[in-house]
């Protein structure tokens, strides 16, 4: 009912009924007319009486009451249906600055930022010291993980963490399966990494999220970190990745030594700047 009282008739499209009209806003009838819908069957659905609803006619609401993408999601699942995938308002689509100055607040921890399909779109400099991140690569982290030989060698359990990569895009693709950006990744990847190919027709499913990972770099030795992948819900399309060195070793002082102009002059590829 509060969203009907926010949109006027006449950004509905509507005559404003001058001083005929008690109330701001659109009356459930309007609602009704604009959306296609019985003025009865509207009335239950704001009132969560057991319907039966279509996805097509809750999203005629939608357009009519000018919901956002996450109020559009709320209003499936007051109706008992899966919401549709979250959007990316146009509001939130200029993020794109704090979230680059967020993962360089991160420093001296690597992290970097990727999209659905797991492209690359920003990354701060320890990613580059300790991931080795760099433009001259693919930029695209699942591929970029079966064909750098950087990545490789620095991993000491690549091999084992090659499984658990696979199954979380697989579970990644699964909530868009007839998206062709996640095809095409599928097929650049297989044609890239046998062993990716091998993976991938295991079929396994894991949910991204936190894994523990050990690096060997050449000027500091061994690395522990554990990685943690999280959404801006403001920013569905995007994931942020963030590294945290484990409790109990020496990776955060290793770290802060990689990050400072002396580690940083030792490093193998230095960061541009």
């Amino acid at each position: 009912m509060n969203r009907r009282a926010r949109i006027t008739p006449t950004e509905a499209g509507l005559p404003d009924g001058g001083a005929r009209r008690r109330t701001p806003g659109l009356r459930r009838e309007e609602v009704a007319v604009l959306a296609g819908v019985g003025v009865s069957w509207y009335q239950w659905l704001e009132q969560g009486r057991d319907i039966t609803v279509s996805a097509q006619v809750l999203d005629a609401v939608g357009r009519v009451l000018k919901l956002n993408s996450a109020e559009q999601r709320h209003l499936y699942v007051l109706a008992g249906l899966n919401p549709p995938a979250p959007q990316v308002a146009p509001s939130a689509k200029n993020m794109c600055d704090g979230l680059q100055r967020l993962i360089d607040a991160w420093m001296p921890f690597p992290a970097h930022i990727m999209d659905v399909y797991w492209n690359t779109v920003m990354y701060n400099d320890a990613a580059s010291i300790v991931l080795g991140m760099r433009p001259e690569i693919v930029q695209n982290c699942l591929i970029a993980f079966f064909t750098d030989p950087l990545y490789q060698a620095r991993n000491k359990d690549w091999e084992e963490i090659a499984a658990h990569v696979v199954a979380q895009f697989r579970s990644a693709c699964s909530e868009s399966p007839d998206d062709d950006g996640f095809r095409a990744v599928v097929e650049e990847a297989k044609e890239a990494s046998r062993l990716f190919a091998d993976l991938w027709e295991r079929r396994d499913i894991e949910p991204g999220g936190q894994m523990q990972k050990e690096f060997q770099h050449p000027l500091v030795g061994t690395l522990f970190v554990e990685s943690t992948s999280l959404r801006v819900p403001a920013r569905p399309d995007l994931a942020i990745v963030l590294h945290t060195p484990l409790p109990g070793t020496d990776t955060e002082e290793k770290l802060e030594w990689l990050a400072s102009p002396e580690g940083r002059r030792g490093a193998m590829y230095p960061i541009a700047g």
